[in-house]
């Protein structure tokens, strides 16, 4: 089955201004609050998170704010991120 068409919350019939929760919808938003997390553990912006770790802002915030989800690669980035935040950081500077 597919997770875009799954309902895991549905709308409450009495707010017009709710909506559907799709089970990829809860992934995207449980993953998103997750980076949110992350990111102010280490007292960084938005900006300077995607920055510091080499991530298009404009991607970074698409995927905190929850419009699309990240590809599969920057998904392990991100765990390695969780992991190891100084040495991924060392390992885009060196990069550059």
């Amino acid at each position: 089955m597919n997770n875009d068409s799954t309902i895991v919350l549905p709308a409450d019939p009495n707010d017009p201004e709710d909506f559907d929760v799709s089970a990829a919808g809860l992934e995207r938003g449980l993953l998103a609050r997750e980076l949110r997390r992350l990111r102010a553990h280490l007292g960084l912006s938005s900006a300077d998170f995607a920055a510091r770790y080499g991530i298009p802002a404009g991607e970074y915030d698409s995927y905190e704010s929850v419009r699309v989800a990240p590809p599969a690669a920057v998904l392990a980035y991100l765990q390695v991120i969780v992991a190891e935040p100084e040495a991924a950081a060392r390992g885009v500077r060196r990069a550059a």
